[in-house]
């Protein structure tokens, strides 16, 4: 009987150590290169407001309340010799003041892609080849003319492809490409605008009595130089700065005249879901001519290539998905 004893209560005892198995500190910390993720994914959506309101206000003041909804993609692939980045901006605002239409405020497709090898894996530079393309979704007018749209869908829409040299650092919070070799395609889907030679492409060609015998392009093609730089930091805790600069000079027509695209943005994390946005965007463009009624006769006069800056100012929900 103790025989039998002894010999159930060793089997007992295996049976506990091998479910139970021991494993050093240093089996415990070792990972399987498959099972290690390369892919980097950031979904976000975003809902801004702004809002004035006045109820017998001495100085006088128009009730107003604007709203811009947000959309970003991110899928970012890195390896030790190769990093692939792809993102998709989505951006649409608008205004309703009192005693006024509404109007648009935000209009903005946008897809970056860039695909980077490097041979030294210590190196923080990359052979490159960048693509962007952008857009709008709807129609944009001259307020308070909503007669005559002065942009569409695909008019215009910019398309840029070029290869280059990227400097990106360890942390990824400073980055640089520099591109001699960058085709910029810009495409005017409309008839209406792109007879008018709206952003820059040949306008139509009429006869003495203004009727049309060849119509105007729909394309322009440009090759030059791109220069990106991207800057992202935190200011403070909850505070993130993203500042972002686009240079590009074309070979063919008045190399030297500079296209300018800045956007900088400051995002305020009030808490998991609440946060407030300030951004500022400025562009230049010789080929985009400033269109101003001068003569009050419902005529937009073509004024020439001017600064366009945007500013935005706004409280709202995100959340990440």
């Amino acid at each position: 009987m103790k025989i039998k004893l002894v010999a159930l209560l060793t089997l007992l005892i295996s049976l506990n150590s091998f479910a139970n198995p021991t494993f050093s500190k240093d089996s415990l910390a070792v990972v399987k290169p498959d099972s290690i993720s390369h892919w980097k994914v950031k979904n976000n959506v975003s809902l801004l407001f702004t809002q004035n309101s006045f109820v017998n206000w001495s100085a006088g003041g128009n009730n107003s309340i604007s709203g811009i909804i947000k959309l970003y993609l991110q899928r970012n692939y890195k390896n030790e010799h190769t990093v692939w980045s792809n993102e998709l901006k989505g951006n649409y605002g608008l205004n309703k003041e009192e005693s006024r239409e509404l109007r648009k405020t935000e209009d903005r497709f946008e897809v970056n892609s860039t695909f980077g090898y490097r041979k030294n894996t210590e190196s923080n530079w990359y052979t490159s080849a960048k693509f962007n393309f952008r857009t709008q979704f709807t129609n944009g007018y001259k307020y308070p003319n909503t007669d005559k749209p002065i942009s569409r869908l695909f008019a215009p829409a910019y398309l840029f492809l070029g290869v280059g040299s990227e400097y990106s650092s360890k942390k990824k919070s400073l980055k640089f490409y520099l591109s001699p070799i960058t085709n910029k395609t810009t495409f005017v889907f409309s008839e209406v605008l792109a007879d008018e030679g709206a952003f820059g492409v040949d306008a139509a060609v009429k006869d003495d009595e203004g009727n049309i015998i060849e119509k105007g392009e729909k394309t322009k093609m440009e090759f030059g130089t791109l220069l990106t730089g991207e800057w992202k930091t935190n200011v403070m805790e909850n505070i993130k700065m993203a500042n972002k600069l686009i240079l590009y000079s074309d070979y063919l027509h008045d190399y030297g005249n500079v296209d300018i695209n800045w956007e900088i943005n400051f995002d305020l994390t009030i808490n998991k879901h609440v946060t407030a946005n300030v951004g500022s965007h400025l562009r230049f463009d010789d080929d985009i001519l400033h269109k101003e009624d001068v003569d009050n006769d419902g005529t937009l006069d073509i004024l020439g290539p001017k600064v366009q800056i945007k500013q935005l100012l706004g409280v709202g929900f995100s959340y990440n998905f």
